[in-house]
């Protein structure tokens, strides 16, 4: 026999835009409900995607200094060896850290964690399947859909996260591979390809478009791409891959570029072309919910969708498949469900590579302003040129302002240096109010920090930059 339970709101994913709207939700003095069938909270983020992701990179990155770098600052290491058993136990802690904090925050706020797979029916019914057989229906006056997105498989190369992987097998490698070669040469494979090329992996990424990182700035791209070849990393862009077999532990990958057509092997193959929406439980065409091209959920800018008092939130919706884009978007679906005035706004949405040099940026790329017929202006500043820089020797990368030729307006953001992913905070804040580049160039920045680079590239727009 079905239980029936009512609540205010239920949300369909306990991953950042669904927990985070769980939480936002209980705070409004809604009966909130979320629904997650792993046994842990958090999503894809937490338990396998950033959080995990950065505590390896993390991790790789001490172990590439210490056996690279840190005789320039004096501190001699004898026989530095990778423990990998260790770090990704380390990483395993971490995530747990993150999964039960989540679980407390519930608790904290008196949200009900349902577990189990839930089903949207007609009329904002959720059906709740547990693990052990049971259902049980919440009567939802309220849903929101944040079901998040899955991993794009190849036709000719599926998934068996032993020696095909995708960011989940990635993650939990049992051994250094010898060989990697990454397909993809986007965010996620950029980032998996630098830990193990720091462990000692010779890794090889394929990308299909003309360079890595395709949409980002393309001074952004060359200076990436510079430094990554420099690491030991070998990047194939313009390439397609036509063909992939596994045999035993060897992975045979044929690659064609300019009609010259080559096989490669390697022991580990990371598959990273995208990821899609998931709309897992949702029966679109059942309930009538429109989607888009893509298998997006459709909603406006106010996370409704076209069904009444449905909701839907994070990458399950489409567009950059971020996790603070879901937090913020989870936030302003709980909002609106309790009568607030609230509605997204993605003008101020940053973006970070957490490579090394981390890349960031926030706004348009230069050739969409330029695609665009507005005139604008540029300043740059190298992070060569900043003394704090100098005695971190992090001096690779710099900060590139693109601004209104005429109003001064912040139009575009890009960072590619040391801490990027903190330096793009106070531009994302400036874009908040319309910012323009003497604002941030006219603040006083605290001697000697990073952050001057940004406040020295501010200053570039209006070609006052000091030292330079």
């Amino acid at each position: 026999m079905t239980e029936m339970k009512s609540a205010d709101v239920v949300i369909i994913g306990g991953g950042p835009g669904g927990y985070v709207a769980a939480i936002r939700a209980a705070q409004l003095g809604l009966n909130t409900v979320c629904v997650e069938l792993d046994k842990t909270l958090g999503g894809t983020c937490v338990n396998v995607g950033c959080i995990p992701s950065k505590a390896l990179l993390t991790s790789s990155e001490h172990y590439e200094w210490a056996r690279l770098h840190s005789a320039e600052h004096g501190v001699r290491i004898e026989a530095v060896s990778a423990d990998l058993p260790t770090m990704l136990k380390r990483k395993d802690s971490v995530v747990l850290q993150n999964t039960k904090g989540i679980e407390f925050l519930f608790k904290k706020n008196k949200i009900e964690w349902a577990k189990g797979r839930g089903t949207l029916k007609v009329g904002n019914v959720v059906d709740v399947a547990a693990v052990d057989g049971t259902t049980t229906s919440y009567q939802a006056k309220n849903v929101i859909i944040a079901t998040g997105s899955d991993s794009i498989e190849l036709p000719f190369l599926k998934f068996d996260e032993e020696r095909v992987l995708s960011n989940i097998g990635a993650l939990k490698i049992p051994e250094v591979p010898k060989r990697l070669i990454v397909i993809g040469g986007g965010v996620i494979g950029l980032e998996l390809g630098s830990v193990w090329r720091r462990l000692g992996a010779k890794v090889t990424v394929i990308e299909l478009f003309p360079t890595i990182l395709p949409g980002n700035d393309e001074d952004v791209i060359k200076e990436a791409d510079k430094i990554f070849r420099k690491q030991g990393m070998e990047i194939r862009a313009g390439t397609k891959v036509v063909g992939a077999e596994r045999k035993g532990e060897v992975v045979k990958v044929d690659v064609e570029k300019d009609v010259i057509k080559e096989t490669l092997e390697a022991d580990y193959v990371l598959v990273s072309v995208g990821r899609k929406s998931s709309t897992n439980g949702i029966d679109a065409a059942a309930l009538g919910l429109t989607l888009g091209k893509r298998g997006e959920i459709v909603v406006d800018n106010q996370m409704r969708t076209n069904l009444p008092n449905v909701y839907a939130i994070g990458d399950a919706v489409g567009g950059k498949l971020l996790a603070h884009k879901a937090e913020e978007e989870g936030t302003i679906a709980a909002e609106v469900i309790a009568g607030h005035h609230a509605h997204m706004d993605y003008k101020s949405m940053p973006s970070v590579v957490y490579t090394w040099p981390e890349i960031a940026s926030v706004g348009l790329a230069e050739h969409e302003v330029k695609a665009s017929g507005r005139e604008y202006k540029v300043g740059k500043f190298p992070f060569s040129a900043n003394g704090r820089a100098r005695t971190m020797a992090e001096t690779n990368g710099f900060v590139k302002f693109i601004a209104d030729a005429k109003t001064d307006e912040l139009l575009g953001a890009h960072i590619i240096g040391a801490n990027a992913s903190d330096l793009i905070q106070e531009v994302v804040l400036a874009f908040e109010y319309r910012g323009s580049s003497e604002d941030i160039g006219i603040t006083v920045h605290a001697h000697p920090t990073l952050s001057e680079t940004v406040k020295e590239a501010a200053l570039g727009v209006l070609g006052r930059s000091i030292h330079i």
